[in-house]
């Protein structure tokens, strides 16, 4: 017999670890292929982590709401073989007598790294009200700059924000100088009669601080759900990280709404799904995505990474007023058939809590549908590590010049808003204003005729 472990796997791009939200299994439990362990959470995604081996659970490495970082073995399952009660039984007593063994051992590795270095330890940025970038927070963590040693680096960026500049220049003076690097940063705290440069954060830290709410009698009092708080917390990040800039183009779809009306009883009738506007539309941002590619793109410090696929995300609301990205991989490759197919396959799944991590990661672009709600237009904030997000807003039947040889004639269109929302610290103006002008010329010149 051996024994397999189950580890978390990647959960999404830019998602590093994962909430542990309920045990599926217990200790002794038999467990099939490709069946439910246990439910993880993150800020994009609630999933179940199905074992990939057949067995007996023997052992769960950690609790209910305890945060998990990719890769982690979080149970270990015997495979091989039906597993007997006596054996299961003693399997189940050598389970708990390493559970009480681990913590000792980890303490004791923990202090032995303690002792050959104090900057070994990780970073806890949740006890910091300061705010750092995902690049500065991945330079720490990999050169082993401690919490303090962080704390400590004066900011030349916005509002006194540590850049890439300053913590490798840290790093580079700690190198050449060992531990006298943390004690000549930390010492003019102390000793400077003048403001010293550490009071620039403490200036960040009371900016961000709410205005306290008074609670009146009968107000009712809701808490933030898990699920609520990290995407508080992501689109806050978003905004901290780019620098948005909009762009808006009124399109006339009345070739498309027509066409649509036109075909979607027999497409319906012949392939057993609805034709909705989600993957015509999906359908022209992918070709604009193909013609302008460096909308197709990431910021990794000073250099952008070209993305090889186009993967459009498609936020999708949850019945309890969250949202979730699903991620049409490859959607240039599909034809409108199979666009269609994808795009109601993900919608239902999503609304029912059934994607799979591997749907919700790798996006290069994301399309939010706020028309279905209603609006006009909006100002969406950008999924990172993407540079763009496409708003679509709701399609209006209204009076408009129609420009044709013959002269001009006011008549009934159907239109809608394009809002483009990018990152201007690597897409221009120019770039942004023709990449939502190319998807709304490709809507506007839509075949009446088209086969499908």
């Amino acid at each position: 017999m051996s024994k397999f472990e189950l580890k978390l796997p990647q959960m999404g791009e830019s998602v590093a670890e994962a909430t542990l939200t309920t045990w599926l299994k217990e200790v002794g439990d038999t467990i099939e292929m490709d069946e439910a362990v246990f439910e993880i959470a993150t800020d994009k995604v609630d999933s179940e982590v199905p074992s990939e081996v057949e067995g007996v659970l023997l052992e769960k490495r950690f609790n209910v709401d305890d945060v998990i970082k990719v890769g982690e073995v979080v149970a270990v399952i015997q495979t091989e073989g039906e597993v007997e009660e006596a054996a299961e039984s003693s399997q189940i007593e050598t389970v708990k007598e390493t559970k009480v063994e681990e913590p000792a051992v980890v303490l004791e590795k923990q202090m032995t790294e303690v002792k050959e270095t104090v900057t070994a330890s990780t970073p806890d940025f949740s006890k910091s009200q300061r705010f750092y970038s995902p690049l500065v927070k991945n330079i720490a963590k990999e050169e082993g700059v401690s919490m303090d040693e962080l704390e400590a680096i004066v900011g030349t960026g916005k509002e006194g924000r540590v850049t890439k500049n300053d913590i490798k220049a840290y790093l580079e003076s700690r190198s050449s100088n060992g531990k006298t690097a943390v004690e000549t940063t930390t010492a003019p705290e102390k000793v400077e009669p003048k403001p010293s440069p550490v009071e620039a954060p403490k200036t960040v830290k009371e900016k961000p601080q709410p205005a306290p709410v008074s609670v009146g009698e009968g107000d009712e009092i809701i808490p933030l759900t898990r699920m609520g708080k990290l995407i508080a917390q992501h689109m806050v990040d978003s905004v901290s990280t780019s620098a948005h800039v909009q762009s808006f183009v009124e399109v006339d779809v009345t070739n498309v709404v027509n066409w649509r009306n036109k075909v979607k009883k027999a497409f319906e009738e012949r392939e057993g799904e609805k034709l909705t506007f989600t993957p015509i539309f999906m359908e022209a941002v992918a070709m604009a995505l193909k013609k302008y590619p460096m909308m197709n793109i990431s910021l990794d410090g000073d250099k952008v990474i070209k993305k090889k696929n186009i993967n459009l995300g498609m936020a999708a609301a949850l019945p309890d007023g969250n949202l979730i990205v699903p991620v049409i991989k490859n959607a240039d490759q599909l034809n409108l058939v199979g666009m269609a197919k994808t795009v109601n396959d993900l919608a239902n799944r999503s609304r029912n809590n059934q994607l799979k991590p591997d749907e919700i990661k790798e996006g290069t672009y994301t399309v939010t549908n706020v028309g279905s709600f209603g609006s006009v237009f909006g100002t969406p904030i950008i999924n990172q590590p993407q540079v763009g997000i496409l708003a679509l807003g709701a399609i209006r039947k209204i009076p408009s010049v129609i420009e044709t040889d013959q002269g001009e004639y006011i008549g009934i269109r159907s239109k809608m808003f394009l809002s483009h929302s990018y990152d201007h610290r690597v897409v221009n103006g120019a770039l942004g204003g023709m990449f939502v002008k190319t998807v709304a010329d490709y809507l506007e010149a839509w075949d009446i005729n088209r086969e499908i």
